[in-house]
């Protein structure tokens, strides 16, 4: 019985999202107002036993290591973000925030940056390699600014242009198919768990 009211439910949200196909409507802005609700509903509790209970109750008052307040001090400062008057006191912990994620480019640095460059100053010794390194030189040629692209330079340019364009494709049609593969997987569930039109 329960199975079959989740599933009810489950279709009928599922069909109020799919109205947006035709216009924004009320069905629409229920389901989309009950997925932020349950979001934040389910979200909260979550927080609540696996940061706030394990991370900030447990050693500030359990263990009376007090170290901890000043990290629990700069989560409770995001808070102020709410307020009118005290909002430029989360400015703090944003700033840390920052820090610490400049702390990573480094590591971001070699991983983004420096393996490529080593994978294309390799030695030329199959076509692969060579694709990657005519790509590489060519879209660097293109954002080199201080020459205008003309001629024989305008020519090879083009080429790292029509490398960007084959990337940027790749990335589209990525993200493309992983857009279907949900609509797929919501038809699958319409088509065969709610109305058992297929097994």
């Amino acid at each position: 019985m329960f199975e079959t009211i989740s599933t009810w439910v489950a279709a009928l949200l599922t069909l109020f999202v799919f109205s947006f196909l035709y216009k924004e409507n009320p069905l629409y802005r229920f389901a989309e107002h009950l997925l932020v609700g349950v979001s934040v509903g389910y979200g909260l509790p979550l927080v609540y036993y696996n940061v706030f209970i394990p991370y900030v109750y447990t050693p500030i008052f359990l263990r009376h290591e007090f170290i901890f307040i000043i990290p629990a001090s700069l989560g409770i400062l995001f808070l102020f973000r709410f307020h009118s008057k005290l909002s430029w006191l989360s400015r703090y912990p944003i700033a840390f925030s920052m820090g610490t994620v400049g702390m990573g480019v480094p590591l971001a640095l070699h991983a983004n940056t420096l393996v490529q460059l080593r994978s294309s100053i390799l030695p030329l010794t199959n076509i692969n390699l060579v694709i990657i390194f005519v790509g590489t030189v060519t879209i660097l040629f293109y954002f080199f600014f201080s020459k205008a692209h003309e001629g024989v330079y305008k020519n090879f340019t083009r080429i790292g242009v029509w490398y960007m364009m084959i990337g940027f494709g790749a990335s589209f049609g990525y993200t493309v198919m992983a857009r279907l593969s949900l609509l797929i997987g919501r038809i699958q569930f319409l088509v065969g768990d709610w109305l058992r039109l297929i097994q």
